[in-house]
């Protein structure tokens, strides 16, 4: 089945036009990867979400109505959702679309049949009860009528619901894909009290003393299992890890891991440095394993090992739960932290992926940014990028003409074996700190042109 999607963003007043357009453009990219199409876009401004359905339930009405004229058959909303919010969004597209199936099927009817049908929705969306279906031939007739129109509810996604779904469509090792089913469980952890009266029901029985468990209580468990299993699994994938480094340390090879945004083109530059032959994409978290490879650095053989991208607005616990895949590239000697200076936002994403990379503890490890597609960038400003990032040691390259590779080459070999001494962390604090009041400075200006 294609997806097929309502999408919308709920931003503060205070975000830029820019911003904006950007979150949204990200989001509609994320769902094309998925393999979806979006159909609507909204952007809605508020100060604070709404407590019950984190769009409020005007906004929510609006798109319901659209979603039954155009097909739609799902709701992306372009945020971190809390679990009751998911919840009381899916009932009410619930019963927008029971509330569709009657009206369909009461077209049909006598006219005192109808009216009678009207006082049961005068206070709103109909019940359940109102639309169980009765029998006969002319009511099939009228279900299927009523089907055509609105065959099943729209489902409401988050923004962490999309992501892992490309997750589980991409990953490739048996490592992933546990890393990932750990992800979902801990996002849908908090979520099952939102599957209603189907979990309240006792577990109690013959044999059984008391009222029992609820479902709830048994779903909640067999959880907790799978989670402490998944962990037991994703340890052993460590220790072979380990190994794997301490067998590297002894024959004395030197490691360098590729990190950075997504779709930066991290892939395609182990392929031009190794000749792995990975799989390179130009979309998002085309990669989620991690992938090595041998480089040869007179006199010196080097490993170069790439891994899944990193984004905006990704969660704490989302990220611990690839910590068995990052570790691979952040306990390397040098990062080599891939740019994408076709995109006209790329120094903010310079400050998304230092805010993760301070997540996980690998902020102040030895690196290089390289400045990668120049081949797409001709009027870049290289002599500002080099004196602003001096300490990263800049390079400029392209992944695909192989421009400036050689330049890497020499880069990687002086970090990996330095003559002089490495910068301090307060020097990388400041450049950092730099960036983020340059980016403060550009969207007051841009508030103040309007």
């Amino acid at each position: 089945m294609i997806l097929k999607a309502i999408l919308v963003d709920c931003i503060p007043s205070s975000l830029t036009p820019e911003e904006a357009s950007f979150r949204l453009a990200e989001a509609e990219s994320l769902i094309k990867t998925y393999g979806g199409i979006v159909l609507i876009k909204k952007i809605q401004k508020r100060q604070t979400p709404d407590l019950r359905t984190f769009i409020g339930s005007g906004k929510l009405k609006e798109i319901i109505e659209e979603s039954q004229s155009i097909d739609a058959n799902i709701l992306i909303i372009n945020n971190e959702l809390k679990p009751h919010q998911t919840y009381n969004i899916n009932e009410y597209t619930r019963s927008a679309a029971k509330c569709a199936s009657q009206q369909a099927s009461q077209r049909d009817k006598p006219e005192a049949t109808r009216a009678h049908g009207a006082r049961e929705e005068a206070s709103g969306y109909a019940t359940a009860e109102a639309y169980k279906p009765s029998r006969g031939g002319q009511t099939r007739k009228r279900n299927e009528s009523a089907n055509k129109i609105f065959k099943e509810p729209m489902q409401a996604w988050d923004r962490i619901d999309l992501i892992l779904k490309i997750f589980q469509k991409h990953a490739g090792t048996r490592e992933a894909r546990l890393e990932i089913e750990l992800a979902s469980i801990k996002h849908m952890g908090p979520r099952i009290f939102g599957m209603g009266m189907q979990l309240s029901r006792q577990g109690g029985g013959i044999g059984t003393r008391g009222g029992g468990e609820t479902n709830l209580e048994i779903m909640k468990r067999h959880l907790s299992k799978m989670e402490h299993s998944i962990k037991q699994e994703l340890e052993a994938c460590k220790k072979v890890r380990q190994l794997h480094r301490a067998g590297r340390k002894r024959l004395n090879l030197p490691t360098v891991g590729i990190i950075g945004y997504t779709n930066a083109g991290k892939s395609t530059l182990l392929n031009a440095l190794t000749h792995k032959g990975a799989y390179a994409a130009d979309k998002l978290f085309a990669t989620l394993d991690t992938r090595v490879g041998k480089m040869y650095i007179h006199p010196h053989e080097i490993l170069i090992s790439d891994t899944i991208g990193f984004i905006q607005d990704l969660p704490t616990t989302l990220i611990k739960s690839f910590q068995s895949t990052l570790e691979e590239s952040i306990q390397a000697d040098v990062l080599l932290h891939v740019i994408d200076v076709s995109d006209p936002r790329f120094l903010k994403k310079i400050e998304v992926v230092n805010e993760i990379l301070f997540k996980i503890d690998a902020l102040m490890k030895p690196t290089i940014y390289v400045f990668n597609k120049i081949d797409r960038a001709p009027a870049l400003n290289r002599q500002q990028l080099e004196q602003q990032f001096k300490i990263f040691h800049p390079t400029f390259v392209s992944s695909t003409t192989k421009e400036g590779l050689e330049t890497l080459k020499h880069a990687i070999r002086d970090a990996l074996f330095p003559t002089t001494q490495a910068p301090s962390a307060t020097g990388v604090l400041d450049v950092i700190k730099d960036l983020k009041q340059q980016r403060e400075q550009r969207t007051k200006d841009q508030r103040n042109e309007k």
